[in-house]
């Protein structure tokens, strides 16, 4: 069989697949589900563009690695073919452990696991299934191979997994501010004691990257229609879930069936195959198709709320950078009794609350360096000349609450 492919990408043109272990990872049935996960979930609910799949952005990252060992080959850095392939299949595999709707199903279904677990358990899984061939893979994924810079082109501020969903998430919602120069940046890689560096030249491309970040978290990540949207499905889950471990028997895919029945943690994952043999089959179809089955449920909470995700009639939603009062909490609590007419115990399903975290930069991890021309290396705060890099790493939190537009706060 040849196992030599070229996929027509919209972002990149070609990528190609020349490596037969690689062919096979990506015919795997953990990593086909990931065509019918969208990469931004209920995103398109505001920016209808926004279908494209985790399948779409491995391949891309995949293909922006290829480019950056390419180049760093070129800058006399020693890259066997075991570390080049490797190291493909660790960013091609990166999100695997990405469930559908990702975070919502972090909140609900999977409280406190993690995708990055679950993406190192899937991979453990298929390395099993094709004879220890991923183990390098593994240990340039999970940090543990001696030569660290592999690691940083995976997983680090500055990779190739968020080189790719900020051009790819541009490109597909329309948001130009989101524009990153990828080519120009990857171009500027180097390593300097084993980590990898930013030559000095490009430091206004990574400039340009930590704004874009920025703007796309408000503008995209964070938009607060989809941040509403991103709610209710949350209610939903929580309510389904709660009527499921009563005893009601709601029609799903059996795989969803199981997550809404059982309390699942990350032990579950690791000593039982069957959790995860479930998880690698749940995708956006069983999600949407159970909320189309549950729109007509007997239980009214879940049938409204499932009927307003549907049409898009979304929750209102405030955002303030001041901490949302009880007062008010409970204010919106007792008019969602009222107008909604359901117990005041049950009132908790047309509301949400929170906080929205933008982190373009974060100084306390791992930081992006530069390498200057003389030689000496400097964290891109201190190498640059412009203030806004202080800026961009400063975390800004915005409280939010929403509940149904109709839901009156005045009697």
């Amino acid at each position: 069989m040849n196992k030599r492919k070229i996929i027509n990408d919209p972002v990149y043109g070609f990528i190609t697949i020349d490596h037969p272990l690689i062919f096979d990872v990506i015919q795997h049935p953990f990593f086909q589900r990931l065509r019918h996960i969208r990469q931004l979930g209920l995103t398109d609910m505001v920016y209808p563009g926004a279908l494209h799949t985790r399948f779409h952005h491995a391949l891309g990252a995949m293909h922006l690695m290829t480019n950056a060992l390419t180049i760093l080959a070129g800058k006399g850095i020693d890259i066997t073919p075991e570390e080049r392939e490797a190291t493909l299949v660790a960013i091609l595999l990166h999100d695997i452990g990405h469930g559908p709707f990702s975070h919502t199903l972090e909140e609900t279904l999977l409280p406190d696991v993690h995708h990055e677990s679950l993406s190192y358990l899937m991979m453990r899984r298929l390395n099993e299934d094709f004879g220890g061939a991923l183990t390098l893979a593994l240990k340039i994924f999970r940090n543990s191979y001696e030569r660290r810079f592999f690691h940083d082109l995976v997983s680090s501020q500055l990779d190739m997994d968020r080189l790719d969903y900020l051009r790819r998430d541009c490109f597909f919602t329309g948001v130009m501010e989101g524009a990153v120069g990828v080519d120009r940046l990857i171009n500027m890689l180097h390593v300097c004691d084993d980590e990898i560096v930013v030559e000095e030249k490009g430091i206004y491309s990574v400039e340009n990257f930590l704004q874009a970040r920025r703007l796309m978290y408000w503008q995209v990540y964070l938009h607060k229609t989809a941040v509403s949207a991103e709610r209710m499905l949350v209610n939903i889950i929580k309510r389904a879930q709660s009527l499921s471990r009563a005893g009601e028997v709601l029609p799903a895919s059996d795989s969803l069936s199981y997550f809404l029945r059982h309390a699942v943690a990350l032990p579950e994952f690791q000593e039982d195959q069957t959790t995860l043999n479930h998880f690698g089959r749940l995708d956006d179809h069983d999600i949407w198709g159970a909320v189309k089955w549950w729109r007509s449920h007997p239980d009214e909470i879940l049938s409204r709320l499932c009927g307003q995700l549907l049409e898009r009639r979304l929750f209102q939603i405030q955002l303030s950078t001041r901490p949302i009062s009880k007062t008010f909490l409970e204010d919106i609590r007792q008019a969602i009794t009222r107008d909604v007419q359901v117990l005041k115990a049950d009132a908790f399903y047309f509301l949400s609350h929170g906080v929205l975290t933008n982190e373009a930069y974060v100084t306390e991890k791992k930081p992006i360096r530069i390498l200057l021309k003389s030689g000496e290396v400097k964290e891109v705060s201190a190498a640059s000349e412009l203030a806004n890099i202080q800026a961009l790493s400063k975390i800004v939190r915005k409280n939010f609450v929403c509940w149904p537009k109709h839901v009156s706060l005045t009697d």
